[in-house]
This record gives structure tokens, C-alpha cells and sequence, in this order.
């Protein structure tokens, strides 16, 4: 728990008070690296050093909070296209003779690789449109728990830090995610021979 203020605000309620550091902010222009390697000069023989980036995005506890949110979200994305990757690879072992009479008509292993893929286009796209909303709903419930857990309490302008500008791309976060997880499935259909997926029952 950490509060910044001016030492004189609590002058009353704390005479004695001992400040423990300084928060200083410079002029536009100022040589910042310049200044402080000047006035870690004159601290060394009080022990004392000075830093830059004192308050840089509400401390290291709010960069440890950004750096969980970001290795949570991969989670969520490496189970999703999991998920995918599973479905699709049923999916085209129950179609591998169908693929094969295809690749017997001509079909590339590009076209292969196409068509794999463009069959979770849509389930990506439908998945994304109710996604973002839930997932703006998640995040405004879960980042000031986060939060309270730590001590912090984050203001309006931390939690609610989605503009419409970054809706539609959040939205087709399905498709890239569906994508990602059928180009594995759809690299084995495209490469299989077409002999053995005419045999296969």
C-alpha cells in the first residue's frame, strides 16, 4: 500500500514524519539522464541514489499484474487452438476417403490446406462475435480483483481501457485462433497420399 503525496499534506497528522524518498518531475527538455547521473553525484555520500521512472505505470506491481494478465491470456489461447486442433483432426480423419477422392480429382495440397481451414472460418468468426463482449465483462471483473488482492485499487481509466477501435480486431481473434489451430490437421491431411486415404474405411 502506497501513497504519493506532497510531505506537507501530512504534516499534521505525522509532525515527526520521515520522508523515505522524493518524487521529482522535470521540465520539458531537461536532459533526464544527465540530471540524475548529476544528482546521484551529490547522494552518494548520504547513501542515497536516484532513478528515473519512479511512477512509470503505477509501480512494479502493476507490471508484475500486466505481465499474469499477458501469460494468462496465452494460456487461454494455447488451450483454445488445442481445442481446435483437436476438433479439426477428428474431423478429417472421418473425411479422409472423401479427401482422398478429392486429391484422386486433382485437388493440391494447397487447395487441401485451404479447404481444412476454411471449414473453422465460420465457427471462428461466430465464436469471436460473443467472445468480446464476455471477455470485456471478464476483464473488468478480474483485473480489479487482481487489484484488490495486491493492495490496489485501479481507477476507471485503468479497468475500462477498451475503445471501439480495438473491438473488431479483438473479435477476430476467433478466426485467428481457429486458424492457428487447424494448420497443423491441415499440413497431415496435405501431405497424406492419396492411395492410403482411398483405402482408409
Amino acid at each position: 500500500m502506497q501513497v504519493f503525496t506532497d510531505a506537507s499534506n501530512l504534516a499534521a497528522a505525522h509532525p515527526d514524519l520521515t520522508e523515505t524518498s522524493h518524487h521529482i518531475a522535470v521540465r520539458s527538455g531537461t536532459d533526464v539522464t544527465g540530471y540524475v547521473d548529476a544528482l546521484n553525484g551529490d547522494l552518494e555520500a548520504l547513501g542515497a541514489t536516484a532513478r528515473t521512472g519512479g511512477l512509470r505505470a503505477g509501480g512494479d506491481m502493476v507490471v508484475t499484474l500486466n505481465t499474469l494478465s499477458v501469460i494468462l491470456t496465452l494460456m487461454l489461447v494455447a488451450i483454445a487452438a488445442l481445442g481446435v486442433l483437436n476438433s479439426v483432426l477428428l474431423d478429417t480423419r472421418e473425411r479422409v476417403r472423401e479427401i482422398g477422392v478429392h486429391k484422386a480429382l486433382g485437388m493440391t495440397p494447397r487447395q487441401t490446406i485451404a479447404m481444412v481451414i476454411t471449414s473453422v472460418v465460420a465457427t471462428g468468426l461466430v465464436a469471436g462475435a460473443p467472445g468480446v463482449p464476455l471477455g470485456v465483462v471478464l476483464h473488468s471483473w478480474v483485473i480489479p480483483a487482481m487489484g484488490d488482492s495486491a493492495g490496489l485499487r485501479f481507477p476507471t481509466s485503468v479497468i475500462t481501457v477498451y475503445h471501439a477501435a480495438e473491438v473488431l480486431p479483438l473479435a477476430l481473434g476467433g478466426l485467428l485462433i481457429a486458424t492457428l489451430g487447424a494448420l497443423l490437421p491441415a499440413g497431415w491431411t496435405a501431405r497424406a497420399r492419396t492411395a492410403t486415404a482411398l483405402r482408409t474405411e
